[in-house]
């Protein structure tokens, strides 16, 4: 159970770190969700968003991250 534990702890430390960068330069990510791919349909009585981009860059940042995580633990 120790390794499971320990990342356990490792996540959320890294979801609090994510979390403080999110909250004190929040502004600094307005583009996020309104880059080129990111589908946005407004009408009189419906709205739909599909952040198709901004997903896959998550996608690629999230692997990348997961990659040295395996790397070096």
């Amino acid at each position: 159970m120790q390794p499971i534990g320990k990342t356990i702890v490792i996540l959320g430390v890294i979801l609090v770190l994510v979390g403080l960068v999110v909250w004190m330069a929040g502004d600094k990510f307005s583009w996020f969700g309104h880059l080129p791919g990111d589908i946005r349909v407004e009408r009189k009585n419906m709205r739909f968003f599909a952040p198709i981009t901004s997903m896959i860059l998550l996608s690629i940042l999230f692997s990348l991250l997961m990659w040295l995580f395996r790397k070096f633990f």
